[in-house]
Parts: C-alpha cells; sequence; structure tokens
C-alpha cells in the first residue's frame, strides 16, 4: 500500500518563530493541496506590491501590524486577520517587531512582481 508518509507532530510557532531572526523573509512551516502556511517576523516598511493572480492572508501571532492600501490602511493586532484580494496594491508596516502567518498558493513571491532589496528567497522550510 502506497501513500504519503504523514508527521504526527503538532507545529509550534513559537518553536518555529526561534529558529530565525530576519525580517520579511517568509518561512515554510507546511502545505496544504497547492496552499503554503509561512511564518515571517516584521518590521518597518515593506513596498507597494499586489499579486496578481492570489488573494493573500496576513493572521498576526504576536504584536500589531498594519497594511496600507492606496485610500485606507487596517490596523491589525494579535488574534486578528485580514484577506488581501488579489491585484490589490498594498504595503505592509510594522513599527515594532510583529510575528505573522501569512496563507498563500506555491511559489507565491512576497513582494509580487515589484523586484526590491525585500525580495525574499522563495520556498525556504524551517
Amino acid at each position: 500500500m502506497g501513500g504519503t508518509t504523514i508527521n504526527f507532530d503538532a507545529i509550534n510557532f513559537k518553536e518555529k518563530l526561534s529558529n530565525f531572526n530576519e525580517h520579511w523573509s517568509p518561512k515554510i512551516i507546511a502545505e496544504m493541496n497547492n496552499y503554503q502556511f509561512k511564518l515571517a517576523k516584521i518590521q518597518g516598511e515593506f513596498v507597494w506590491h499586489d499579486h496578481k493572480d492570489t488573494d493573500e492572508v496576513f493572521i498576526v501571532l504576536e504584536g500589531e501590524m498594519s497594511i496600507a492600501f492606496r485610500d485606507k490602511e487596517v490596523k491589525l493586532s494579535k488574534g486578528e486577520m485580514f484577506v488581501v484580494p488579489k491585484a490589490v496594491e498594498h504595503k505592509p508596516y510594522a513599527e515594532k517587531e510583529c510575528h505573522i502567518m501569512l496563507v498563500e498558493p506555491k511559489g507565491v513571491i512576497n513582494t509580487g512582481d515589484t523586484h526590491s532589496e525585500l525580495t525574499a528567497e522563495n520556498n525556504v522550510w524551517i
């Protein structure tokens, strides 16, 4: 009988977050179908960008962040989430370090089509 090997260990966010310090560099912790769950530490301002083909989910695990849009702003605190619709330009930022989870399809680049010094290496697992 073939099949997928199942890992029966729970994924601990705090433990995974302790494995890296860099900001704006999402790390994959799990996959579900064609989606990846990524943890990131953010601080300061990111770049204006969009994702042409997918929505993007921001879930705040610790701290506070904001997502700027061209005509509005959304503030998020621990325990809150927001879905940025596909093709909507946005710029996340956090005054103090904030820990977040992103949920997005495999292969999504953190800066979309905008290339900058904040474009992170893709598909890095922790």
